[in-house]
């Protein structure tokens, strides 16, 4: 029994000291500078009806759901994505006028990926949605306050791999591939198993010409010239309208001085199946996986009551901590703890000093002697 009181459960950890005052820092540093863009706080629960979540992951994802039900036998689980709960909440109570929406949140997300050893199942987030915006200014708003965030916190040395969703899914309506088998092909793709993807492909008797060419969608990485062979290779209105969109994208990037954290992957794919555009990851070295990712979904809000078309991001404070740590990076306390020690017979004037001095906000710890 002790032991289990002890220890904590695989994939969950406690966070205290230096390590927990560092996250609280950073925190706040990307808190601040998302409420400069224009951004509200929003909290949604931390656990939600099944059904929220249902649709928007395949049914392999949808295992790793930490599931329950309440009294009235209804399935509920704990979030694994903000996105589809702050979607619900927004299209009930946030749409009215048909203005921009644009909202900040931050909490945990609980996945139970047991087949990923050393993967934490509880990871806190904290990121933005920016709905009721269809256009591409809204897209490079939402690319430019990520690499600002990330810039806030110290951190130099990143990139943004920008896809979009609309090239692959062009050619999957090209090659006439079911939703259902497109749904499996991406699922592969996206745990980069493109041997799998292809074997599926065969399988469901889909041509060699567009087999090879969703197989290629990984190879177009770089500059705007990845943009302008991927065009080349495509015919369906979809799929070209999603690079033009691209190209046009960069611009803004550029006007906003931060296309140097930009390139190009249209290899970029997500399980969630909300995703109807652009699509993002932040990647910077020290770390296995991406610190932040983010997309358009256009289709989501609609399936909760009012439809709206949205973009937003989320960083994965777990996995960014780790790259600051990682590269040495310097966390900027705003202030340390002043220590007053006393005695017993000294007490109440050390109490009386420290209250003085907690009343201009410096932070005071009584040290008895």
């Amino acid at each position: 029994m002790s032991k289990v009181l002890v220890h904590t459960p695989d994939g969950v950890r406690d966070i205290y000291g230096n390590e927990c005052c560092d996250r609280k820092i950073i925190c706040e540093k990307i808190h601040s500078k998302m409420k400069s863009f224009g951004y509200e706080d929003i909290d949604t629960p931390t656990f939600e009806f099944f059904d929220v979540f249902s649709e928007e992951i395949n049914a392999s994802d949808a295992k790793e759901l930490y599931k329950f039900f309440d009294k009235e036998g209804n399935t509920l689980v704990l979030r694994p994505d903000f996105t589809p709960s702050i979607a619900r909440c927004a299209s009930k109570v946030m749409l009215e006028n048909g203005n921009p929406v644009r909202v900040v949140y931050e909490g945990n997300t609980f996945l139970n990926t047991t087949e990923l050893q050393g993967k934490l199942k509880e990871n806190y987030n904290i990121g933005i949605e920016l709905m009721n915006d269809p256009s591409v200014y809204a897209d490079a708003e939402a690319i430019a306050l990520l690499i600002e965030s990330l810039r806030t916190t110290g951190l130099e040395n990143f990139q943004i791999s920008v896809g979009d969703a609309d090239y692959y899914k062009g050619i999957c309506e090209e090659a006439g591939i079911s939703p259902d088998t497109e749904e499996q092909i991406r699922e592969q793709i996206t745990g980069k198993n493109y041997f799998a993807a292809e074997a599926i492909m065969v399988e469901k008797g889909i041509s060699e010409k567009y087999r090879n060419l969703i197989v290629k969608v990984s190879e177009f990485i770089g500059s705007s010239d990845a943009l302008d062979k991927a065009i080349g290779e495509v015919k369906n209105e979809r799929s070209i309208e999603a690079i033009k969109r691209l190209k046009s994208l960069y611009e803004v990037l550029s006007m906003y001085g931060v296309e140097k954290y930009v390139s190009f992957d249209l290899g970029i794919l997500s399980k969630f199946n909300y995703y109807t555009g652009v699509i993002f990851s932040a990647y910077t070295y020290g770390v296995g996986d991406a610190i932040a990712k983010g997309g358009r979904y256009d289709n989501l809000l609609g399936k909760y009551g009012k439809d709206a078309p949205s973009i937003g991001f989320s960083i994965v404070l777990d996995g960014l901590m780790s790259a600051l740590y990682r590269q040495n990076l310097e966390i900027t306390y705003e202030q340390s703890n002043e220590t007053i020690e006393y005695t017993p017979d000294n007490f109440k004037e050390s109490l009386e000093k420290a209250k003085e001095l907690r009343s201009q906000g410096i932070n005071v710890t009584l040290k008895a002697i």
